[in-house]
């Protein structure tokens, strides 16, 4: 039978199985979940590896003293506590964890409260990523943001490639190869999806003529944005604004 809540019956009715395995297939992500007594209850494949074991079954009721150095079980085990009696998540916390070799490496973690059916707070789950891993997968981008907010800001302009590796200090053959690297797009690539996004902005909360549109996001004329808006969407203007079309704002 049905409830008033068609959610809560569809929660309900799924199978954890999906959702567990997506953990197994994180890329550079550590997963676990413990039971209120801090035993391991889950570990995917890479938190299976970095305790030192082959299988999950291997860790399944183990706690943190039987794994980590007793400096690091105890904050672990703080920190786990901290959850469980205040029930609110701690996010981000940059801890040291051990390496694939066994040597403390900081990493950044993140807990949240489990609650059984009837709401009571029965463990813990959380992630673990690597703080280098992440500051270096985030360095390109670093590096080239005052270009891609430039890009962003004057995106009505002619793309000037040079100028834009002056900002960078780089050769505009660095220029546009790293920038590709990077954001797997070109520089006009990414200033052509830019302008897109800006059309299909005006063409859901306004009901300005198509090649009002247009120009207004930077195109040449009406035929060089039908040409670039069917490339990045596989439809017309005019077939994604009736898709998607919604009332213009409100006046203030």
């Amino acid at each position: 039978m049905l409830t008033a809540d068609p959610r809560q019956d569809w929660l309900a009715g799924l199978s954890p199985a999906p959702f567990r395995h997506l953990f197994d297939h994180l890329p550079g992500t550590l997963f676990f979940a413990k039971d209120r007594h801090g035993r391991l209850m889950m570990g995917n494949p890479a938190f299976v590896r970095r305790c030192g074991f082959e299988r999950e079954e291997q860790l399944l009721g183990l706690t943190d003293d039987a794994i980590f150095p007793p400096r690091l079980a105890e904050k672990y085990r703080r920190d786990d506590r901290h959850v469980m009696q205040s029930r609110k998540p701690l996010l981000g916390i940059i801890e040291l964890f051990p390496n694939a070799e066994g040597r403390p490496e900081w990493f950044v973690t993140d807990k949240l409260p489990l609650f059984d059916r009837q709401g009571a707070c029965c463990g813990v789950v959380g992630t673990v990523r690597s703080y280098e891993a992440q500051r270096t997968a985030i360095a390109p981008y670093l590096e080239l943001a005052d270009v891609a907010e430039r890009i962003q800001r004057d995106f009505k302009q002619p793309l000037d490639v040079a100028r834009l590796a002056r900002m960078a200090g780089l050769s505009v053959r660095q220029f546009s190869r790293k920038f590709r690297r990077t954001f797997q797009a070109t520089p006009r690539d990414y200033l052509m999806r830019i302008r897109i996004l800006h059309a299909c902005s005006l063409l859901q909360r306004t009901d300005l003529p198509i090649t009002a549109v247009a120009l207004q996001s930077g195109f040449y004329d009406h035929s060089d944005f039908a040409r670039h808006f069917r490339r990045q969407l596989g439809l017309s203007a005019s077939a994604w604004r009736q898709r998607n079309i919604r009332a213009p704002d409100a006046p203030t």
